[in-house]
């Protein structure tokens, strides 16, 4: 019969303070001998090894996170390089334009002051600030007004020969007619033959007009049209227009010359206004009074 021995509730093992001492003696024990000798490299490379694993384990959340943050910076950056580029080529162009576009000017400011050596009077150089917006009138406006001397019915030129005339003017800035409006006239001649004529703006856009002419006047399409000098407004001389067509009503009896102008307002910026003195100015408003009164009458 098997004896029965005292139950032990708990089971008692050495105490806390001497495992602790054991524990620190083995501690200093293992850090002696790892510095002097390699007998635990082994044992720490095969826990190096055992415990590889979970540390991959442990790090995919880093590694994923600056995988993705690597990522993001790297799209980031070649955005960033693309918008710079993209604006740098911007840039680029409009530098490229705006080279072209002083390079034009240049060249057709030097094509005026060939002009202006050309010319007895005094010019004044001009910048167009904007076209007027009214469809039926073809007018420009310029940058200098009566204060740099110019006045009403000054004509204005470029290299081609005559744009227009001045007809409204402000202290800082004035506005010219072009040679096609209906209410500008020029007198002018025939360069092959001397014919004086008196031409207007057409009613045909870009173009203007020789009318009220007899039947047996000598102008034929190619002839150029130049200014006569008479009334005092127009020095005589500049080119004015080249005649296309000639039509011949034989029920009037009247011959009506269709021209184009020799210049081009359109595509420039800088015109030269020719100065008068009071003299002129008046003997050129008599005379181009006199000359639409003549035409109306006819």
């Amino acid at each position: 019969m098997q004896e029965s021995g005292n139950l032990k509730l708990f089971k008692r093992g050495p105490a806390a303070e001497l495992r602790l001492f054991v524990l620190l003696v083995l501690s200093v024990a293992l850090l002696i001998t790892d510095a002097r000798w390699s007998v635990l490299e082994p044992v720490r490379q095969g826990v190096s090894v055992a415990i590889y694993p979970f540390q991959r384990v442990m790090f995919a959340p880093r590694d994923l996170y600056e995988h993705i943050s690597s990522w993001n910076n790297a799209a980031s950056r070649v955005r960033s390089e693309k918008e710079a580029l993209q604006r740098q080529r911007t840039e680029l162009a409009q530098l490229s334009t705006h080279a072209a576009q002083l390079r034009a000017e240049n060249e057709q400011l030097r094509r005026l002051l060939n002009v202006s050596d050309t010319v007895t009077q005094h010019v004044i150089a001009v910048e167009v600030l904007y076209e007027t917006p009214n469809s039926f009138n073809q007018h420009l406006v310029f940058n200098k007004g009566s204060i740099s001397g110019i006045q009403a019915g000054m004509p204005v030129i470029d290299e081609g020969g005559v744009v227009g005339q001045i007809v409204r003017v402000t202290p800082y800035t004035s506005e010219a007619a072009m040679l096609t409006d209906e209410k500008v006239s020029i007198p002018v001649q025939v360069l092959r033959n001397g014919l004086r004529l008196i031409a207007f703006g057409g009613n045909v856009s870009g173009k203007i007009e020789e009318h009220y002419q007899s039947s047996s006047v000598d102008v034929e399409a190619g002839d150029t049209l130049i200014t006569s000098g008479i009334g005092g407004l127009f020095p005589a001389g500049l080119p004015v227009a080249k005649v296309e067509s000639v039509e011949h009503d034989n029920a009037s009896g009247f011959t009506k010359a269709l021209a184009t102008p020799l210049s081009h307002p359109e595509r420039y910026r800088h015109f030269l206004v020719l100065r008068l003195d009071d003299s002129q100015h008046q003997l050129g408003d008599m005379a181009e009074t006199e000359s639409l009164d003549q035409s109306h009458v006819q």
